[in-house]
């Protein structure tokens, strides 16, 4: 135990494994456990208390902030702006709710990307179902891409040639997503690749290998972690897009093209399971580390 007296909660979903293991970590280097499910938290402003089971965590020295929800949607940005009043009575958080607000909406994090110069597929984003349809047409293939998701939930591959093309933008658009945000779809190499950092520093890479009968590479549509050595490159293009965000802890999804690395979004959370099981690498314990000793470190 190398920090006893430092209280430091887990924002995350019980019983899911990465939340589980980096409260395991946390509690064998401090003796304090404490997982915060946020649907169970209620903030009393006025009186200056965030309560969650008797635990008022505007007294807690640290948040780690893992899991916001089951899944991406727009309550998770309400539910950063609590931790952002915890974090301004003086708990430290990891990463901050200011840095994770700019990445839970795809389109904020892909603005902020294609502004600094980093390069991405071409996308085009517009409320305007012809306006999608000729920008489909434009590219022989596009991705649609709802605002709020992960691991591909909800995205629609469409092709100019398709008869019901129109239709099917149609859909896309009144299954809830006023904004169509669409990417050129690219021929991959079979894989992509998650690029991690803590605390900005380069920790390891890990493809995720797609299965053959799939278009995308994510491990919920059979894909396969798989230990990846990246070029320097693909590096440089990494640690250039996480730095626009301030992340303690993040990954940064990467496709090689022809055209050169492409970076397809920057993480809010990062992954743990990539690391372990493409990398060998505990992430648990470099976090729960990283994070006490940034604490001892405060003035």
């Amino acid at each position: 135990m190398t920090n006893p007296t430092k209280r430091i909660g887990i924002v995350g979903l019980p019983g899911a494994w990465s939340t589980e293991a980096l409260a395991d970590r946390v509690e064998a280097e401090t003796g304090f456990r404490l997982v915060v499910e946020m649907t169970r938290v209620h903030a009393n402003l006025h009186a200056g208390r965030v309560m969650f089971d008797g635990h008022d965590l505007c007294q807690l020295d640290a948040l780690i902030i893992k899991k916001l929800g089951a899944s991406y949607n727009t309550d998770m940005l309400d539910r950063l702006e609590v931790l952002r009043f915890v974090e301004s009575r003086g708990v430290r958080c990891f990463s901050s709710p200011r840095s994770v607000l700019g990445l839970l909406d795809r389109l904020s994090c892909t603005v902020t990307l294609s502004a600094a110069g980093i390069p991405m597929p071409p996308t085009v984003v517009t409320e305007d179902v012809q306006h999608a349809i000729d920008a489909i047409k434009q590219f022989g293939k596009a991705v649609c891409k709802p605002l709020y998701s992960t691991k591909a939930r909800g995205m629609t591959v469409l092709a100019s040639d398709d008869p019901k093309l129109a239709e099917k933008v149609h859909e896309f658009k009144t299954a809830g997503n006023q904004v169509i945000y669409l990417q050129r779809m690219l021929e991959l190499p079979g894989k992509d690749l998650g690029v991690m950092f803590l605390g900005g520093e380069y920790q390891g890479t890990y493809a995720r290998v797609k299965r053959a009968e799939s278009w995308n590479s994510t491990i919920a549509s059979g894909g396969k972690y798989a230990p990846h050595e990246p070029s320097e490159e693909i590096i440089e293009l990494a640690r250039r897009a996480q730095a626009l965000f301030d992340l303690t802890f993040t990954s940064v999804d990467v496709v090689e093209t022809s055209d050169g690395p492409m970076v397809f979004e920057v993480s809010a959370f990062g992954g743990f399971s990539g690391l372990r099981d493409g990398c060998q690498i505990d992430a648990p314990t470099l976090y729960a580390r990283h994070v006490l000793k940034e604490l001892q470190n405060q003035p």
